[in-house]
């Protein structure tokens, strides 16, 4: 009998429960997110406000729910334009090799080799703030590290016995990349798409905290925790549940990448 995987039902569980909560805030918040209350300033966790107040008087519940669909668009965002170039380099580079493929994995390289937030903040610095800046920026720095997921993946596979025959009964390549080769690969992009949409929330929530990304007007999670570091002990919560938020959406997704690993190893 297969041994139960506690990392994919937990993981699953806890991101349902995190997604259904962010995708609540693109429609739905029980306040304005960004009214303010005279009567309501500083006020704790109560049944009128789950999460309470901040200093001004808003919502917090309101705002984390606003803040937490922003910072889940603009990492499907990221992670869609990040995975999707870099399936397509990576596919065509494991594939075919030569020349191309190596001049375009020391590329890939020259840009893992420095910090992609790094790069995103120098980019950001030139571009400006704002969520399609940050969209873009990220996406096109986390194209590196998918191609060079996926070109190793086309590399075993590329030789195989299916794929040869395949070959020899004359057919064609793009029908071998997308019919024979990339359904073989799900598994391994999947536990990727996992990493990177992590490293995506994390990246867009600190640059938000630095103030390079999203502008002060556009809802995020990194900003609202910004906005609370000074009153990180008088008014806790306005920072314990947007981080909260943040920590849970990542562990969840986190647990069903090493869910899905786990289930491939012991498939092999």
């Amino acid at each position: 009998m297969r041994q139960k995987n506690w990392y994919l039902t937990i993981g699953t569980i806890l991101t349902v429960c995190m997604l259904a909560f962010t995708v609540l805030g693109l429609f739905w918040t029980p306040y304005a997110p960004s009214a303010m209350s005279a009567a309501a300033r500083s006020a704790p966790p109560s049944p009128a406000h789950l999460f309470g107040c901040d200093a001004y008087g808003r919502d917090i519940f309101s705002r984390t729910l606003e803040g937490a669909g922003s910072t889940l668009t603009i990492a499907l965002a990221v992670l869609a334009v990040g995975a999707a170039c870099g399936l397509a380099v990576g596919a065509l580079c494991g594939y075919y090799g030569g020349p191309a493929d190596a001049l375009i994995m020391r590329l890939c390289d020259a840009v893992a080799a420095f910090p992609s937030v790094l790069l995103a903040l120098v980019v950001l610095a030139l571009t400006g703030p704002g969520k399609y800046n940050v969209i873009g920026a990220l996406g096109v720095l986390f194209i590196p590290s998918f191609a060079r997921l996926v070109r190793g993946e086309f590399l075993k596979y590329r030789e195989r016995d299916f794929v040869r025959s395949a070959r020899l009964m004359g057919v064609g390549s793009l029908r071998i990349i997308f019919i024979h080769i990339l359904p073989n690969i799900w598994p391994t992009l999947l536990s990727g798409l996992a990493i990177g949409f992590n490293n995506a929330v994390l990246a867009e929530a600190s640059m938000s905290y630095l103030g390079i990304g999203v502008t002060p007007t556009e809802p995020s999670l990194g900003y609202m925790l910004k906005d609370a570091q000074g009153s990180l002990f008088t008014l806790p919560w306005c920072t314990a549940f947007p981080a909260a938020v943040v920590i849970l959406l990542i562990l969840g997704v986190g647990l069903v990448g090493e869910g899905v690993r786990e289930r491939m190893g012991v498939a092999s």
